[in-house]
């Protein structure tokens, strides 16, 4: 089951970069909560403890409004400064206990390859459908046992209890391959090369 992080919620009521800037000056995060047909509700999350809590995808977080009732949800999107990765602004998802949502959930490799055999990753996350408390913060892949030519679809992985892939269960997730394979394309690549080179010599 997702760990739920509280953050303590302060209502916004001012707009635009101007405002947008004093509140991150103040240590603050602007943020808006929509989902269900409900009106946005504008507010502003603690800058440090935001930075914490959505550093686990798919975070379930208590939004603890002043004056209002606690409301989880869930982020959607996260703007960060691209220099800094200082959170600017989070979009979040207003989310109930027993609601199923869509994710997408980071896939991990585990173990070590056989020898010099290589991993070729086909999806680095999965979209899959669970209850919003019960989202997994990933879903492992154990490359230990698997050999040169085998593959690893959708329907092999192993989805917790009550969490569902929607999408084609032949869905190609990673390969093993002989390193062979790409030795050929490049030794190809440089003897096309010098070929290139003493038909055109300076």
């Amino acid at each position: 089951m997702a760990i739920e992080i509280k953050l303590e919620a302060q209502p916004r009521a001012e707009f635009g970069k101007g405002a947008s800037r004093r509140l991150r000056r103040a240590g603050r995060v602007p943020a808006v909560m929509y989902g269900h047909g409900a009106d946005p509700v504008h507010v502003s999350l603690p800058a440090h403890a935001t930075q914490l809590a959505l550093r686990q995808a798919n975070a379930l977080l208590t939004i603890d409004v002043v004056g209002g009732q606690p409301q989880l949800a869930l982020p959607k999107q996260i703007q960060r400064d691209p220099i800094s990765d200082v959170i600017e602004h989070v979009d979040l998802i207003m989310v109930r206990r027993g609601e199923r949502v869509t994710v997408e959930v980071p896939l991990i490799v585990v173990g070590e390859v056989k020898g010099e055999a290589m991993i070729v990753t086909d999806q680095s996350t999965l979209t899959v459908e669970a209850e919003a408390t019960s989202i997994p913060s990933s879903i492992e892949i154990d490359i230990s046992a698997l050999e040169i030519g085998d593959q690893v679809l959708a329907r092999d992985l192993p989805l917790p209890e009550g969490v569902v892939f929607p999408g084609d269960p032949e869905d190609l997730m990673l390969s093993i391959q002989a390193p062979q394979a790409q030795d050929l394309g490049q030794a190809e690549a440089e003897g096309a090369g010098e070929a290139e080179a003493a038909a055109d010599p300076e």
